[in-house]
This record gives structure tokens, C-alpha cells and sequence, in this order.
């Protein structure tokens, strides 16, 4: 079954201050959802909850965090708990790509993606996850097209989107049973910020309609986070058509 909507829903979005995570943020509050918006840039939060509230009279909350630091995130969780009464959606977005071969890539950014992609998973996941078993909830992962299939040009990324999805898909077999549902949604190159640490952002790079927009991402974001017990939608891809005679 698949309800009308978020309406009364608490949802967290991790990376909420651009890209994906703004363009969710948008999709959840114009449903009725509470948004919870968690990224590290305060002022970006800021203006972003300011729009939502403008735009769709949307109560939000600002909580600065970085994900990767393990007492932000808890205290994100529990900001929100305090607030709202308990989280009934989770969403992983936050996320960081760095380019490079394995013998080019320099250990920081190796760390970093590490750090950003698997660590702040993980530690948003185990502090949201007994609320998430109390809502029945939705907890959503952004992963990749880079975390199905091989990519030569940035193993290191695609590396920690596998990991993504199959921590992801562990955690629907452990808590399927106590009623939390999991989706993993792997979008391609989507024009966001992703991609300014070494270079142009995807952006700039590609012009509008060329390749995905964060709110095609979002809109399938917030489809799974519309899945009411006892159904979930697992895994969304969400490719450009001509994806696969470019790779």
C-alpha cells in the first residue's frame, strides 16, 4: 500500500544544503513531511529552511552537522527526537566523490570519501534506527550507478558506493522483520556540486536536461519514503537513457 503522501512525517535529509539533498527537502515539505535538515554549511541551511517555509508553509529544522564526526550525528538524532517525538524517515544522502586512479590517489581523499560515505551512513543509520523500529519507518540510502557496476576512473568512490549498498541491504535483512524498511536509490550523473573537490562540478559540466536533476532523485526519494508496512521498495535506478552505451 502506498499512502497519499509524507503528511506529519519527521524526516531527517543528510547533504540537505544543495544537490539531492535540497531538491528532497523540497519534495518532502511540499507533501506535508516535518524536515529535519542536517549538512555542515549553517547559513545554506538556514536560507534553505527559510525557502520551504515560504514556499509551503513547512516546519523545518536546522541541525548543522558533519556526518562524518559520530557526536554530531547523535546529536542530530536526538535534536530531533527532542523536537518532533521520534523520526519516522532517514534519509543518506550526504556524500563525496573524489577522482583518481588507486596509484594517483592521495590517502587524504582516500580517507575522505571513507569518512563521508561509509562512516556517516553507518552513524546516522545506528543512531536513527531504534526510532526508525518505533515508526516503522523509512530509511533511505542515495547510492550510485557507480556502486553496481566497475569504475576505472574512480575505484576508490565506487568502492564506498558498494559498501553503501550492501551495509543498505544488510541492514533491510536484519530489521525487516521489526518493521523498518530500506531503500537504496543509484542515481547517474546528476547536476549537483559533485565533482567541485577536483575540479567542475557535474553543474557546470553538463548543461540542463543533458544528464539527471537533483528533483528526479528526490521525487524517487520520496516514492520510497511513501512505502507503508508491510511493503518497501528495495533498490530504484534512475539512469539516463543512453547511460549504457557510454561506459
Amino acid at each position: 500500500m502506498v499512502s497519499a503522501g509524507l503528511d506529519g512525517d519527521v524526516a531527517i535529509v543528510t547533504g540537505a544544503s544543495s544537490g539531492i539533498g535540497e531538491a528532497t527537502a523540497h519534495v518532502f515539505a511540499r507533501e506535508g513531511a516535518t524536515v529535519v535538515l542536517a549538512a555542515r554549511r549553517r547559513e545554506r541551511l538556514e536560507t534553505i529552511a527559510d525557502d520551504l517555509a515560504a514556499e509551503y508553509d513547512a516546519d523545518t529544522h536546522v541541525v548543522p552537522t558533519d556526518v562524518t564526526v559520530e557526536a554530531e550525528v547523535e546529536s542530530l538524532v536526538d535534536a530531533t527526537v527532542e523536537a518532533y517525538g521520534g523520526v519516522d524517515v532517514l534519509v543518506n544522502n550526504a556524500g563525496l566523490g573524489r577522482s583518481g586512479d588507486v596509484e594517483s590517489l592521495e590517502t587524504a581523499a582516500y580517507r575522505q570519501m571513507m569518512d563521508v560515505n561509509c562512516d556517516g551512513a553507518f552513524f546516522a543509520t545506528r543512531a536513527a534506527l531504534p526510532h526508525l523500529r518505533e515508526a516503522d519507518g523509512n530509511l533511505v540510502f542515495v547510492g550510485s550507478f557507480a556502486g553496481q557496476y566497475p569504475r576505472p576512473s574512480n575505484p576508490v568512490y565506487a568502492a564506498t558506493k558498494w559498501w553503501l549498498r550492501g551495509f543498505a541491504h544488510s541492514v533491510e535483512a536484519a530489521y525487516g522483520d521489526d518493521g523498518v524498511a530500506v531503500t537504496v536509490v543509484n542515481p547517474t550523473e546528476v547536476r549537483t556540486e559533485f565533482g567541485s573537490e577536483d575540479g567542475d562540478a557535474f553543474e557546470e559540466v553538463f548543461e540542463p536536461d543533458e544528464v539527471t536533476e537533483p528533483v528526479e532523485i528526490a521525487e524517487a526519494i520520496a516514492f520510497a519514503a511513501r512505502q507503508e508496512p508491510p511493503t518497501t521498495t528495495s533498490e530504484i535506478d534512475v539512469y539516463r537513457r543512453d547511460k549504457f552505451g557510454h561506459i
